[in-house]
């Protein structure tokens, strides 16, 4: 069955003009990539409310912080590498610690950039904002979750950081089914006993289809979308603990202080026994190709989670 495709970008791209006619104290920023962020869809609906910052991200975080000092709702966007790498220091101080109502919203998050290379395949940006406090960490799966995660970011006061791909996505959610979503709550798309496996952002559908593939062999999965990073739903974590027999984390994103890290954190705290296995990028830089062949060679192919799952269980 050929799936319906769509971009994250141009959900958060419509999301924002929408926002824009009710709520009147919203502000969008960019730097320079308004074209491919999408921001460029509110420039030209409230282009009063629209400020292109040009290359400069550092003057972009600190000037988002002082229009939210001043009741504004601030949405920030630019490449992933950059709304995070470039400017931690102002994300730190500017908004963090100053509890400042930015919402950083990026795009072209992990390896799926593809030919950009190592310099733009940004996949330690989930670690870098999940570690500072008052940060809320989000990773939409498709277009319809990225259009409610954006309503809720920008309904909820404080400071967000949310990280989409480049590449279109299949569509995984219709509106309806997603109408309830609440942020730090994760979903479970499908239920099994045998084993769990924990997603976020582009990787949701490659468990998916996994799921598929270990239904073959016999091995029921239970699929969970763990869209928000932090906080992250320990109540479901810890509840896949004790109703699978192994859980799996996977992520578009270095395994070093991501979801994955995360998971690991609540499992061993918590004395958990279950197996466990992170997958997503194992701890290097990446090289510049094709996506579907960067995510062979670096783990993150459907087949490598269905080998994953067949090793834990045995």
């Amino acid at each position: 069955m050929i799936k319906q495709m769509e971009n994250p970008r141009n959900a958060y791209g419509e999301t924002l003009v929408k926002l824009g006619k009710k709520l009147k104290n919203l502000v969008v920023m960019d730097a320079d990539l308004s074209k491919s962020t999408k921001t460029i869809m509110f420039s030209k609906k409230y282009p009063e409310r629209f400020f292109e910052m040009g290359i400069a991200e550092a003057n972009m975080i600190s000037t988002a912080a002082g229009l939210a000092s001043c009741g504004k709702i601030v949405f920030a966007s630019t490449f992933a590498v950059f709304a995070t790498g470039r400017v931690y220091d102002q994300i730190r101080m500017d908004i963090a610690y100053s509890n400042a109502n930015v919402k950083i919203f990026a795009t072209h998050g992990g390896i799926s950039v593809g030919k950009d290379g190592a310099s733009h395949q940004m996949i330690e940006d989930i670690a870098l904002m999940r570690v500072l406090p008052n940060m809320m960490v989000f990773a939409p799966s498709d277009a319809n979750q990225t259009r409610k995660i954006v309503e809720n970011m920008a309904a909820e006061y404080g400071p967000m950081y949310a990280r989409v791909g480049r590449a279109d996505c299949p569509i995984i959610y219709d509106k309806k089914d997603i109408k309830d979503m609440k942020l730090g709550k994760g979903i479970i798309l499908e239920d099994g006993e045998d084993i769990s496996i924990i997603a976020c952002g582009t990787m949701v559908d490659q468990a998916i289809d996994a799921k598929k593939e270990l239904s073959k062999i016999g091995i029921k999965s239970r699929i969970i979308d763990m869209h928000t990073i932090k906080p992250i739903d320990k109540k479901l974590i810890l509840d896949s603990s004790r109703k699978t027999n192994a859980i799996i984390s996977i992520e578009e994103h270095s395994i070093v202080g991501g979801l994955g890290s995360a998971v690991s954190e609540i499992l061993s705290e918590n004395n958990c026994t279950c197996r466990f296995k992170r997958m997503g990028i194992q701890d290097m830089f990446c090289e510049s190709g094709d996506p579907k062949d960067l995510f062979k060679k670096y783990g993150l192919s459907v087949k490598h989670i269905v080998n994953t799952a067949k090793s834990l269980i045995k």
